[in-house]
């Protein structure tokens, strides 16, 4: 039988986890608050409580422009992502693949390495081989680092899925399209709508690989923002920021909605 914990212990664990939500969840409020300030200067606590910031982010055609932008390449990739990692999760999961543990582990790699690493990998062969950084070159770069959130999600979806029902299908005599699209895709559904929020999500906030593919007439929201805290920083900054931080708590509705996030986590 399992003890109960001391009172004293579930007290401590009570302060330990309300200060980590505190240090999560304190630079997101900062942000907020500060877009809400009637002064000129990013600053916080802010000066007076306007929402004049966010009626020039809306107003502003440099923000709008880098919006569409980055609306564009995460559409793009969100397509490319969704695809070929929706084909490679159910590869992994359904088939015995030679070498599944290495495949496995090239189409998560993403996941641990840094971006840095692709940034630059990317930027020297589009140099060499390409016409230099584009709009289709940075979604090529999002995509190979997207795509491991459409495997994971997927994969795990699939994983809890009944084999036996693709059997009896088998058994019916469909066929291997019949079959992925009548048992496999069904069961899928939500993994793949789970992967297709967090891969748009990833592509839209990315800055890193943004940063070395980025073109005068390629320049995501991401890196706008980057381009405005460095050279001139204004409560603009945290009124387009907290709209980011807005379609993020969106997309995660999205996910619990469709899948769970528990789901997910597994």
């Amino acid at each position: 039988m399992v003890g109960r914990f001391p009172p004293s212990a579930l007290v401590l664990g009570g302060l330990a986890l309300a200060l980590i939500l505190v240090f999560m969840l304190l630079p997101l409020g900062v942000v907020v608050a500060a877009s809400l300030t009637a002064g000129q200067f990013l600053t916080f606590p802010p000066q007076g409580l306007s929402f004049r910031w966010y009626g020039d982010v809306l107003a502003s055609e440099a923000y709008l422009s880098s919006a569409w932008t980055s609306l564009k390449v995460a559409t793009l990739v969100t397509i490319a992502a969704t695809v070929i990692g929706t084909a490679a999760a159910i590869g992994l999961s359904r088939r015995r693949l030679p070498g599944r543990a290495l495949l496995a582990g090239v189409f998560l790699s993403p996941l641990v390495l840094p971006s840095i690493i692709f940034g630059i990998g990317l930027l020297i062969v589009f140099s060499i081989w390409g016409n230099g950084p584009s709009l289709l070159a940075l979604a090529l770069g999002h995509t190979v680092l997207t795509m491991p959130y459409v495997v994971r999600t997927v994969a795990a979806v699939l994983a809890d899925a009944d084999p036996a029902i693709e059997e009896a299908a088998r058994t019916m005599g469909a066929g291997p399209v019949d079959r992925l699209r009548f048992v496999v895709l069904p069961q899928a559904k939500g993994g793949i709508l789970a992967g297709a929020f967090f891969a748009f999500n990833v592509s839209f906030d990315e800055a890193v690989i943004a940063l070395f593919l980025r073109t005068p007439g390629v320049e995501t929201l991401p890196m706008r923002i980057y381009g405005q805290l460095e050279f001139s920083p204004t409560p603009a900054v945290a009124a387009v920021s907290t709209l980011m931080i807005l379609m993020t708590i969106l997309v995660v509705v999205a996910i619990e909605r469709s899948l769970g996030l528990r789901k997910v986590a597994t």
